[in-house]
Parts: structure tokens; C-alpha cells; sequence
């Protein structure tokens, strides 16, 4: 794999740590800003919206830019509102600070999926994006507990101050190894990779992979008053607890990148029913200790294991669009990320607990294996009555009349 791809990852780690961080940092900023539990965790749904909306409209204001050009205006828009994010007492304002910043990373992300694809062999892709992708499970890992670290010990605006300071040698890494190159865009142009989104493999895999990371930000936004509340661990222990889940990420994000190009059906299959499985347990024994810790190791390896392959799978499911594949692709995760925050939210918000975001989580899977499942039965459908030879269409035909 190329060296810029790494390099481009460190980028994408300081990204992830601000669009995680706050899993740490929500009853802290609740308190500060005199806030409820679930308005606090509609920063993260804000992040999230942010990215949805600018993925795709940040991607085609690039085709006009260079990608090293594109890359450092998204990263210094991205660090300067961090500051400003530090710096204000508002809560309006940091909601405004989370939209912003969402934007310049959606644009970001979007870009450097793009370069990362196009920087490999065709069929390598999965495992470009997952090198990416191990990106933000390492903010999982060091920046996510990092910050839950410095939220305690000097405040959660401290958090921010660090997402800025990382952004710097963020902005050195684009100058020096990324290409000059323009992005290329498919021979359509812009229209041409908008009309892309109507193919039914597209739409579908965009769909399963809101609904996976769904699950995924449902219940990790929530985690730590889960694990609080609920496991009855002390809140010293949210950072370990929150690096126990990335842990897992960055172990499923990395074993899935070597077979999501290989064999990514048995993966989503296997994949997708243990994490069902998984957050059906978790929600009726995340009151006993080891249970609960296993569990979240095991739901961040399955959740980011299972959510790469499907990004990974826009790729081949959008060739005509090189550009844009990676906007849908952000975009995608993107949505499942606003999407779980929020009826986490709603299902605390209404008194049914800390447990409600898992079982919410357990639901959007099952939503999905019920989809893919559907879109499965469809094809093989299709397939099975293009092969069928004129005279077999004939005689079933006749034999369906006869009864």
C-alpha cells in the first residue's frame, strides 16, 4: 500500500477523535452548558448531519481544486473551528462550531477516499478504505479515551484545544505527500456521478450502511453514562471502557479490510447476525461487569468490522462515479451517524434507560439483515430468469395454467 495512504490517515485519526470525543465528554459539556443528556448528545447527530449534507456537496466543489489544494482548505476550516469550539460558552454556537467542522471533514473524507481508490489496484479497494477507515477506529482507541482523559483533568474544552494541536501535523502530511493532481472525475462529469446514485446495488448499500452505523453511534454515543449507570463502573473507568471498544474497532476494521475485496457476502452475513446477536445481549446483561466488557471489545470489532465492508462495497457499486463514490460513501456513514445519536436520544428521553440505545441498536441491524436479505432474494431472482432458457419460461408457464 502506498505511504501517502497512512499518511492521510492521521488525518482522518484527528477527524474521527473530534467526531467521537464527545461520547466521553457529554455529561461534562451537559453540566457546563446547562444542558440535558440527550441535547448534549445531538452534537454528535449535529456532526453527523453536517457530514451528510456536505459530503456530497463539498466532493463536486472539489473537482474545481486540486486534491492537495482541497485537502488543506477542509483541514485549516476544520482545526480554526475547533478553536472557536474551545473558546465559547454558547451552546448554539458549538452546536453551529459541529456543523461547520462537519462540512470541512465530510469534504476531507470524501476527497481522500477518492485519491486512496484510485491510488491502488482495482480490485484492492477495500482494504485502501479500511487503511483509512483504521483512521478513525485509532481515535477510537487513543484520541476518543484521550480525550475523556483531558475532560477530566482540565475540562472538555481542553479536548478541543488537542483536536487542533493534531491537525497540524495533519496539514504538514497533506503538503508533502499528497498529489497536486485535479481529481478525476467519470467521463458524465457531475451529472453523470449523480446519476449513479439511482443504481439499485448503490442505493441498497447506502441504505445497509446507515443502518450499521446507525447501531454503531446509537449506542457508542451513549456509552459512557451506560457504563456508569448501568455496569456501575466509576466514571475514572469511561476512557479504558471507550478504548476497549476501539480496541475492537480497529481490530475488525483491520481483519475485514483483508476479505471485504475477497469475500465480503460471508462477511456481512456471519458478520451482521453476531452483531445482532451481540447487542441483544448486551442490552439484557450490561449490569454484570465482565459481560458488559466483553461486549463492548466485541461490538466495536463487529460493528466496524461489518460497517468497512459495506463502505468499502460503495466503491464497486458506483464505478462510474470515482468521485463521488467517496461523498456516498461518507455520506452513508454519516447518516447512520446522525441517525443513532438521535433515537438514542428519544428512547432515553422518554424514561426507558441507558439500556433503550442497545436494544435501538439491535433493531437498525435486524432492519438491515431484513434488507439485505430482500435485495439478496431479488437478485438471485433476477438472475434466475435471465438464465432460464426460453422453452423452461414456456413449459412453466404451461404448467402454472394447467393448475
Amino acid at each position: 500500500m502506498p505511504l501517502v495512504l497512512y499518511l492521510l490517515a492521521v488525518a482522518v485519526f484527528a477527524q474521527g477523535t473530534s467526531e467521537f470525543m464527545l461520547s466521553g465528554l457529554i455529561p461534562d459539556i451537559a453540566r457546563d452548558l446547562r444542558v440535558s443528556i440527550p441535547a448534549a448528545g445531538h452534537l454528535t447527530s449535529a456532526f453527523a448531519v453536517g457530514m451528510v449534507v456536505g459530503a456530497p456537496l463539498m466532493a463536486v466543489a472539489s473537482m474545481r481544486w486540486s486534491r492537495r489544494r482541497a485537502l488543506l482548505a477542509f483541514l485549516l476550516v476544520f482545526l480554526l473551528v475547533h478553536v472557536v469550539g474551545a473558546l465559547t460558552t454558547s451552546y448554539g454556537v458549538l452546536l453551529a462550531t459541529r456543523i461547520v467542522a462537519a462540512l470541512a471533514n465530510a469534504g476531507f473524507l470524501a476527497v481522500a477516499l477518492a485519491t486512496a481508490t484510485s491510488l491502488v489496484e482495482p480490485r484492492a479497494k477495500g482494504r485502501a478504505t479500511s487503511i483509512l477507515l483504521g483512521g478513525i477506529t485509532l481515535a477510537c482507541v487513543v484520541g476518543v479515551p484521550g480525550g475523556a482523559v483531558l475532560g477530566q483533568l482540565w475540562g472538555w474544552r481542553s479536548a478541543f484545544w488537542a483536536v487542533a494541536l493534531l491537525s497540524v501535523p495533519a496539514v504538514l502530511a497533506v503538503v508533502t505527500a499528497v498529489p497536486a493532481g485535479e481529481p478525476s472525475a467519470g467521463a458524465g462529469g457531475v451529472r453523470g456521478e449523480l446519476g449513479a446514485l439511482r443504481h439499485p446495488r448503490l442505493m441498497v448499500t447506502l441504505l445497509l450502511g446507515a443502518l450499521v452505523n446507525g447501531a454503531t453511534f446509537c449506542a457508542f454515543t451513549y456509552l459512557a453514562p451506560l457504563v456508569t449507570d448501568v455496569t456501575a463502573l466509576g466514571s475514572v473507568w469511561v476512557p479504558a471502557v471507550l478504548a476497549l471498544f476501539g480496541l475492537g474497532s480497529f481490530i475488525g476494521v483491520t481483519v475485514a479490510g483483508r476479505f471485504a475485496d475477497l469475500r465480503p457476502l460471508p462477511l456481512l452475513a456471519v458478520g451482521g447476525a453476531a452483531l445482532l446477536g451481540g447487542w441483544v445481549v448486551f442490552a439484557l446483561w450490561a449490569h454484570h461487569l465482565v459481560t458488559a466488557l466483553i461486549l463492548v471489545f466485541l461490538q466495536g470489532a463487529l460493528s466496524f468490522a461489518v460497517g468497512s465492508t459495506i463502505i468499502s462495497q460503495v466503491f464497486y457499486a458506483a464505478p462510474a462515479a470515482p468521485t463521488l463514490a467517496g461523498a456516498y460513501a461518507t455520506a452513508s456513514f454519516n447518516v447512520g451517524a446522525a441517525l443513532g445519536p438521535w433515537l438514542g436520544g428519544v428512547t432515553i428521553g422518554a424514561g426507558f434507560g441507558y439500556r433503550s440505545p442497545l436494544w435501538m441498536s439491535a433493531l437498525l441491524v435486524a432492519l438491515a439483515l431484513l434488507v439485505a436479505g430482500g435485495a439478496f432474494t431479488r437478485l438471485s431472482d433476477t438472475a434466475g430468469r435471465v438464465r432460464r432458457p426460453p422453452q423452461v419460461r414456456s413449459y412453466t408457464g404451461v404448467m402454472r395454467r394447467r393448475h
